[in-house]
């Protein structure tokens, strides 16, 4: 397993290093730059920018300057406001984190258990109401459902105040990112849970007289864990990185905003700071999930 561990390990480095690479590069051939859309400025406050940003250098040099910085731990100063963006992340990462993982919980847990009651109940009535909402929600865009429910519950019912980044209300974004990955799951988890009812081991625990709700939820649930499992990493990751568009529309200052903002403004150390980031975590998350297997299921062996 140690093995395994430390391969893994060794492509998740090369993973995020090929991102660097991509992502600076492509970044890079954007015609333009960050200062050019400052009109105030004089040709030769932006050249002095450029020089003091070591963005006068050639392409190759920017890369491994930046790259020799974030191998110390100092991901460089944004270009537009000057701030350390160790401390921009510092500050906004906490709220997409504590944003996403409520809306992960939520999906993971209802979905797992609506899934599960719509396999149990097939073809009745519970099933086919569990499954038109997890098609509508599947059908409908996060940023879409977000509008909606700022429109309807903050503006027209008052029930909600609108958002703000010192609010602690999260109902309302975590709804929004909460319910794709709810739906997903819930058809997910039926699936699964008719593949594990339908199993030798399944009619044995039957033969035995053993008790219903023990087989459902010591052999039935757990053995039908491992592809939401699979799901579930890199969607943790996802929802915690990806919550952009909702943040934007809620006016949440976490981590997903500030990356918005950044590509706006052409922000390349904060473009590269955030995707690293971002990157880093997703790549966590799925090693995480792998390494979860060898828990759910013993029998899994690491190769």
């Amino acid at each position: 397993m140690l093995r395994y561990v430390l391969k893994r390990i060794a492509l998740a480095i090369l993973s995020v290093f090929l991102i660097c690479l991509i992502t600076f590069f492509l970044m890079n051939a954007i015609p333009g730059g960050p200062f050019n859309s400052e009109k105030a400025l004089s040709e030769a406050t932006i050249n002095a920018l450029n020089e003091r940003y070591n963005l006068d250098k050639p392409k190759m040099t920017q890369f491994w300057l930046y790259m020799k910085g974030l191998l110390s731990g100092d991901l460089g100063v944004s270009l537009k406001n000057g701030r350390m963006i160790n401390d921009i992340i510092r500050e906004s990462f906490p709220i997409s984190a504590r944003l996403g993982l409520s809306a992960v919980s939520v999906a993971l847990v209802a979905g797992t258990i609506f899934g599960s009651i719509a396999a149990l109940m097939r073809n009745k009535l519970p099933d086919r109401i569990i499954i038109f909402i997890s098609t509508l929600f599947t059908a409908v865009p996060s940023f879409v459902l977000a509008t909606f429910l700022l429109l309807i519950f903050c503006i027209e019912l008052q029930w909600f105040p609108v958002w703000s980044a010192n609010e602690t209300n999260y109902t309302l974004p975590v709804i929004s990112l909460a319910a794709y990955p709810m739906a997903y799951t819930t058809r997910l988890a039926k699936t699964s849970m008719l593949d594990a009812l339908s199993q030798d081991y399944i009619r044995t625990a039957k033969a035995k007289g053993v008790s219903k709700w023990v087989i459902i939820f010591k052999h039935a649930l757990r053995n039908s864990m491992l592809p939401i499992i699979t799901y579930a990493g890199p969607e943790i990751a996802y929802i915690i990185t990806g919550s952009m568009v909702v943040e934007t529309v809620f006016t949440v200052g976490g981590i997903g905003s500030k990356f918005v903002s950044a590509i706006t403004n052409r922000d390349y150390t904060m473009i590269m700071s955030t995707t690293i980031f971002l990157a880093t975590l997703m790549v966590i998350a799925n090693l995480i999930c792998d390494l979860l297997y060898k828990v759910v299921d013993p029998r899994i062996k690491f190769e």
